[in-house]
């Protein structure tokens, strides 16, 4: 058993996470309207904003300002929950998962899509607020999809930008070598 317990507080509702699909297969893109339809069921029973989110083929990060902090487990698991049901075959040729790993989540009523577990931290101050952000939106860059933030369409970047909180240009570093240091 583990001795993982989770932080809840009425003076903190905001929250970043980070949820991965089981043995990363690369479903979420190719699945994104039954994704995004997996948020709105999740906010017909709770009540949260989404401040913050990228989704790339494997893993979402988000930030949500929750009404309730001790909801998050249950949006977590709406989320999971509606989009194991509406996808089809796991989402994937190769993701069916191995018979002994399949059985294991057939116990516990697990479709195999999603990690069990899921990256959960509390933000504490507007820095922490900033780095967080700003790690949502750097990360198809950081992985490789794009070469600029503003080029992945499934994030909320471009929001950011429309609200002034960065710049279109934000680490787009193209042109660092026309720079004149001397």
């Amino acid at each position: 058993m583990s001795n993982y317990k989770r932080f809840f507080s009425k003076d903190y509702n905001i929250i970043f996470f980070t949820i991965v699909t089981n043995n990363r297969i690369p479903v979420l893109i190719n699945n994104i309207e039954i994704l995004r339809k997996s948020f709105l069921y999740a906010k017909r029973k709770h009540l949260f904003e989404i401040v913050s989110c990228v989704v790339l083929n494997d893993h979402i990060h988000l930030i949500l300002k929750l009404q309730n902090t001790n909801d998050y487990p249950e949006i977590i698991r709406l989320i999971k929950y509606y989009f194991s049901i509406h996808i089809k075959n796991g989402g994937h040729a190769d993701a069916l998962p191995t018979l002994q790993n399949f059985c294991s989540k057939r116990k516990k009523r697990e479709k195999g899509v999603w990690q069990r577990r899921y990256w959960e931290h509390t933000i504490r101050d507007e820095a922490d607020f900033n780095k967080h952000i700003d790690y949502i939106h750097y990360n198809p860059v950081k992985h490789g999809y794009v070469k600029k933030a503003k080029d992945w369409q499934y994030s909320t970047f471009k929001k950011f930008v429309l609200d002034g909180f960065y710049d279109e240009n934000w680490c787009d570093f193209s042109n660092v070598k026309d720079l004149d240091f001397e």
